[in-house]
């Protein structure tokens, strides 16, 4: 790699790496898996840089890996996940209940399959419309549109169980 593009990448990775993580954040549940998740992605982006022609591009092709990455990871140890126990409601409102709501929603997300959690981070957290998460996923707008409405569902039906618990 040329002085350069060496140049290029820093920039990109300076400028891009704190969404970048939010969104491997979102995509895995914790702080060091997602640390773990968006390094991978960009030293995998690193070895690419010199056919990365378009700018615009590169955060695509970065979203891809991590999301690829994170898919084989949630497969690979699908068998020995288990489900946390639900937080205690407290008595007085405050922000710890809305952080505890947040916390719900987060656990509930993450016990959707890969990518249809990969197409709720990416349209609803990243604020991609359909055919840029289609392109980010490799998948027409109709199975992104499927992915989202058998994701919301699901969500819809697991936070309604936990409300009536």
């Amino acid at each position: 790699m040329n002085a350069q593009d060496e140049t290029g990448f820093r920039e990109f990775v300076a400028g891009r790496s704190p969404a970048l993580l939010r969104t491997a954040y979102l995509l895995v549940g914790d702080r060091g898996r997602a640390e773990d998740l968006l390094q991978t992605a960009l030293v995998k982006t690193y070895l690419s840089w010199d056919r990365i022609r378009d700018g615009q591009a590169t955060e695509v092709y970065v979203r891809r890996i991590l999301i690829n990455t994170a898919t084989s990871w949630w497969r690979r140890r699908w068998n020995s996940e288990t489900a946390t126990d639900r937080l205690p409601e407290t008595a007085v409102a405050d922000a710890a209940d809305r952080i505890a709501q947040s916390d719900e929603v987060r656990r509930a997300l993450l016990r959707l399959p890969a990518r249809q959690r990969a197409a709720v981070v990416l349209r609803y957290y990243e604020d991609l419309g359909e055919a840029e998460v289609a392109e980010a996923l490799g998948v027409s707008r109709g199975t992104v549109s499927r992915y989202l409405t058998r994701a919301l569902h699901t969500l819809r039906t697991k936070l309604n169980e936990e409300v009536m618990a």
